[in-house]
């Protein structure tokens, strides 16, 4: 290796390290129809592969460390409760691999989910089988148990570092005496504990390794490394490289606890230290993105950038131009969203096309800044409030430190609330079926539906803090050390649940088929119908009644039933949601999105009117199912899309999928920006965009090992084709070449 390298061949080595990395989770754990997370494996010898299920509710396969064991303090041999919680993380930290690259400013690497050492995943003592029922009826996603999924506020350690945390733990442990206090200040301790300890074995093991590193500049950075933790592990950082660094730790330990993967407003957090070490000469614009570019390397976190203060005053800044040529050096699973709004600079957006075009990544994602403010006051929030709150998710944003919400964990299958009613309407022998009957029911079931969440909701809020607490947001939040009260149970400041809808143009698609052809036209019978919903579409007969009820004008095609009874069910859900809060007064958010379980909340769903097969994929979010117009045009697809907007605050995204030769056309970026703004214009909240070739992605679905570095937006996430399962491929694939 050459004796000095520059940043960009740091980065580029690291960057093939990364895609080796990836290649040994594929072979060791199979499919990852999830965020890429920068998780590496442990080393070799320390591995067991168990099946479990992670934080967004999914089932996969993870690696734990053969030798750690975390001490139960329960019957069931589970451990629940913030001390015993705390204490088994410290211990992991304890024995958790170290790692050091000498290519990297950066120190440290996520290897383990403690998540995953949860077994039983809920204390068996706390019974909420009086609610499954109505669970099981709907095939309800319910949030109980969910974890992470609000956004901290950064900013707090940044100001306190480890020690500060640690003597405001101390101050408020004298104020707040009570037994459930007690507890949960002994697990914010234990964590601050574990953080320091796993800080300091890196700062000693950089030290060590300096020691027989004969690369002059490898050495130097050694030591960089070794002297920067040294310091982290009690005080604040004071320069750019050490804020780059506190904040890793405390992301990657965030993933590594719960998955946790938000982290807000970074330009903003990061700027007050790029100014004083630029202005001051410490600090280049070069190093400053190959710093963000190792931090991206380790930490894919859901970030902002861009978008106004609370005072309306758009914060775009030089960091935030880094951070998007950071990802551009990278080309990696990176989720960062860009903020378009009326006062962000014009120039942020443009540079966001072009690196979007030339990646051909699906990064970065733009975010309808305006209209999710707007939206948010509906809440009874002020607008200098909705101003602040961030972007942290898959669609999804927060109040940093101030609001919990677990967005994204919490989902009806209007599916198959739709069979629900259909059902019942058919078994009713006292009058005929009819539209207008079959939307009441569905009305009513939805409502129900609803009901039952705010249950769950209410449950889970009473009781997730004694299962498994949200120690470490609790940390960087305000209100829990305060007042002595884990962040999921009466520690911040606002409960607002996101509640998101799914199977949007799935039913849309059925109403309408089920009004033209059964109805309108009579080409089918009712009782015709639920023979062949209840066969499964069948034999030569069902077949073709399927395509004829799959061929109306289906929802996004303009102007159609199908758009209408989008429009209609979309509205409805959200006033359902937002007619009144949960019986203990807790807030609920609409949205309607499915995340990447569109295709488990198929599973759970029988064949429907729209020509779907039963345990088919329900519809992607609130996209129209794909091939819904011959034209496939992109300004029907935003139409459609910013028309069913939820309305208060969470996105309703719409996914795109581009031919990267529409740059190569003269005002083709331009064109796509518009594209962009127009679709905000009308009331759009956010768009997750795919730029890849029909020839690329079909040539990587058929042998995805010979395109182990292409990267596509899979939904809120982007992610490595080559690690997405089969089904997951094809259903990326199928909207590429749809819509393309």
């Amino acid at each position: 290796m050459k004796e000095f390298l520059s940043f960009q061949e740091r980065i580029s080595a690291l960057r093939e390290k990364k895609i080796e990395f990836t290649k040994a989770k594929q072979k060791l754990l199979g499919s990852m129809d999830f965020d890429d997370q920068a998780l590496i494996l442990p080393p070799e010898d320390s591995i067991k592969v168990i099946e479990t299920i992670n934080s967004s509710g999914v089932p996969v396969k993870d690696a734990l460390l053969k030798e750690f064991f975390p001490k139960s303090n329960h019957p069931s041999g589970g451990f629940y409760g913030p001390k015993a919680t705390g204490e088994n993380f410290r211990d992991l930290l304890k024995v958790h691999p170290v790692y050091i690259d000498p290519l990297s400013e950066l120190a440290g690497a996520y290897m383990v989910n403690f998540i995953s050492l949860r077994e039983p995943y809920w204390n068996p003592d706390l019974d909420y089988s009086y609610l499954q029922p109505e669970i099981d009826k709907y095939k309800l996603l319910p949030g109980i148990g969910a974890s992470n999924h609000f956004c901290q506020d950064v900013k707090i350690g940044l100001d306190l570092g480890w020690s500060g945390l640690k003597q405001k733990v101390a101050k408020y442990r004298l104020i707040n005496t009570s037994e459930k206090a007690t507890n949960f200040y002994d697990g914010l301790d234990a964590m601050i504990d574990g953080m320091q300890i796993w800080i300091k074995r890196h700062a000693e093991a950089a030290k060590k390794m300096a020691e027989s590193e004969t690369n002059q500049q490898f050495k130097e950075n050694l030591l960089e490394i070794a002297r920067l933790n040294e310091k982290l592990i009690n005080d604040p950082p004071e320069t750019f490289h050490e804020a780059c660094q506190w904040m890793l730790w405390y992301q990657m330990a965030g993933k590594m606890y719960n998955g946790s993967g938000s982290l807000g407003r970074i330009d903003q957090l990061l700027y007050p230290y790029y100014k004083k070490d630029f202005d001051s000469g410490k600090l280049t614009d070069e190093h400053a993105t190959f710093l963000l570019a190792c931090y991206f390397l380790r930490d894919t976190s859901y970030s902002q950038l861009g978008g106004p203060d609370e005072n309306g005053k758009d914060v775009t800044n030089p960091v935030s131009y880094a951070l998007l040529e950071a990802t551009h050096w990278l080309r990696i699973p990176v989720n960062v969203a860009v903020a378009v709004g009326k006062d962000v600079p014009k120039d942020l957006l443009k540079k966001s096309v072009e690196i979007l075009f030339e990646d051909k990544t699906g990064i970065p994602k733009f975010l309808g800044v305006d209209n999710t403010i707007q939206g948010f006051t509906r809440n009874g929030f002020t607008v200098e409030q909705a101003r602040t709150r961030a972007y942290s998710g898959c669609h999804w944003y927060g109040l940093p430190g101030r609001e919990y919400c677990i967005n994204d964990c919490i989902k009806i299958n209007f599916a198959v609330v739709f069979d629900v009613a259909l059902r019942e309407m058919m078994s009713d022998d006292k009058s005929s079926p009819g539209m207008e009957k079959l939307w009441d029911l569905f009305e009513y079931h939805l409502r129900r539906s609803v009901e039952v969440m705010a249950q769950c909701l209410d449950f889970h809020y009473e009781h997730m803090w004694e299962v498994y607490p949200e120690l470490l947001i609790s940390l960087l939040s305000y209100g829990p050390i305060e007042r002595g009260l884990d962040a999921s149970n009466g520690g911040v400041d606002y409960y607002n649940f996101g509640l998101d809808g799914a199977a949007l143009a799935t039913v849309a698609d059925s109403f309408a088929a089920v009004e033209q052809r059964v109805v309108n036209e009579k080409r089918l019978s009712w009782n015709d119908l639920m023979n062949h919903l209840d066969n499964n579409w069948s034999n030569p007969e069902g077949e073709k009644a399927r395509l004829m009820m799959k061929s109306i004008p289906r929802y996004g095609s303009g102007d159609s039933i199908a758009d209408n009874y989008a429009g209609k069910i979309s509205s409805t859900f959200s006033k359902i949601v937002k007619e009144k809060k949960t019986p203990k007064g807790l807030n609920m958010i609409p949205g309607i999105f499915s995340w990447a379980s569109h295709i488990a909340m198929g599973q759970d769903a029988n064949a429907t009117p729209n020509g779907r097969f039963a345990k088919a994929p329900i519809s992607h979010g609130s996209n129209p199912d794909p091939g819904f117009r011959k034209d496939g045009a992109l300004t029907a697809l935003s139409s459609a899309i910013a028309s069913i907007q939820s309305g208060y605050g969470n996105a309703c995204p719409m996914q795109v999928e581009m031919d990267p030769g529409i740059s190569k056309d003269e005002g083709g970026l331009e064109l796509v920006t518009n594209l962009i703004k127009t679709h905000f214009d009308l009331g759009g909240t956010q768009i997750n965009m795919n730029v890849v070739d029909k020839e690329r992605i079909l040539a990587a679905h058929k042998d995805p090992g010979k395109f182990p570095d292409l990267v596509v937006r899979v939904t809120g996430f982007s992610a490595f084709f080559a690690s997405l399962s089969p089904e997951f491929r094809q259903l990326v694939v199928d909207r590429i070449i749809a819509e393309s």
